[in-house]
């Protein structure tokens, strides 16, 4: 993707700030979008679906109240999933057509108040996608100035070399936290790293905030002396142990409070040391590096 530097390393996820959360009110998503920016959090990532497509409606709306300059600031959206709530489909399914693509983005451009997105995300791969079908849609809104980047998301490094016989992606948004990380091992972020890839994780705490199981265990026992030798909290040391991966991963960080917001963005200057590394990688795999 060449130049990232104009995305904040630590990615504001707008998912849970409305009807599938917080539910905040237009005064409160200003205020949110005003402290993360005030934290060096530029990029917000949305997608159609959030809210039963709802969400991006209450974010606009917020925007447009705001004062914030829009060349300071990123917006990435997705399309592709139908789902049944929101939308009168009877069944969940993926729709990448040409007119669907492009009147998917329009409608979120609509709806977030603004005339472009910097980055297009296909949210999920379809066994039914047709990359020439794509191609068209993605150079459609690039000519018209409606998309600056396009990407995908959740998909592997094959799926993306079928897409990429018709045209170029540039970034990746995958699921990716210590305690599930297959997109380690599986090369998806070698893929990344392979073709300079902007690479994004979502959830990238995982399940160790969520669950209290054998794996999230181990990490804590490990995380104890740590928390203490790095003068960090858990979710810091969790962030920094995916920003150390070579990829040079975006978090997505999901919460919408400030103060988890400042640590997430004090996580960046956190290097985990190389054994470190590794013995927070043996207790999430409950065994040693083979």
């Amino acid at each position: 993707m060449g130049n990232k530097t104009n995305y904040s390393k630590i990615i504001a996820g707008t998912m849970t700030w409305g009807s599938w959360g917080k539910q905040l009110s237009t005064q409160e998503m200003v205020s949110l979008m005003e402290q993360c920016i005030s934290l060096g959090i530029t990029t917000f990532d949305h997608a159609d679906i959030y809210g039963d497509y709802g969400t991006e409606t209450a974010f606009g709306k917020a925007f447009k109240a705001s004062t914030i300059d829009r060349s300071k600031v990123q917006f990435i959206s997705k399309c592709g999933i139908q789902m049944i709530t929101g939308r009168e489909n009877k069944v969940k399914h993926y729709q990448y057509d040409k007119e669907y693509i492009i009147s998917s983005t329009e409608q979120s451009l609509k709806k977030l108040n603004t005339e472009y997105l910097d980055v297009l995300l296909l949210h999920r791969p379809s066994p039914l996608l047709q990359p020439e079908e794509v191609a068209e849609a993605v150079l459609s809104l690039k000519n018209s100035g409606k998309i600056k980047k396009f990407g995908v998301s959740n998909f592997t490094a094959n799926q993306i070399a079928l897409l990429e016989t018709a045209i170029p992606v540039s970034a990746n948004q995958v699921e990716l936290s210590l305690t599930q990380h297959d997109t380690m091992t599986d090369g998806t972020l070698d893929d990344c790293m392979v073709h300079k890839r902007f690479a994004m994780c979502w959830s990238p705490l995982g399940t160790y905030f969520k669950v209290n199981d054998a794996q999230t265990d181990r990490i804590k026992k490990v995380l104890v002396s740590l928390i203490e030798k790095y003068n960090a909290t858990e979710s810091q040391i969790l962030l920094a142990w995916l920003l150390k991966h070579p990829a040079s991963i975006f978090p997505v960080v999901g919460t919408t409070n400030f103060e988890r917001l400042s640590e997430s963005v004090a996580a960046i200057e956190l290097d985990v040391e190389l054994q470190d590394w590794f013995l927070l990688l043996e207790a999430s795999q409950g065994k040693e590096v083979a």
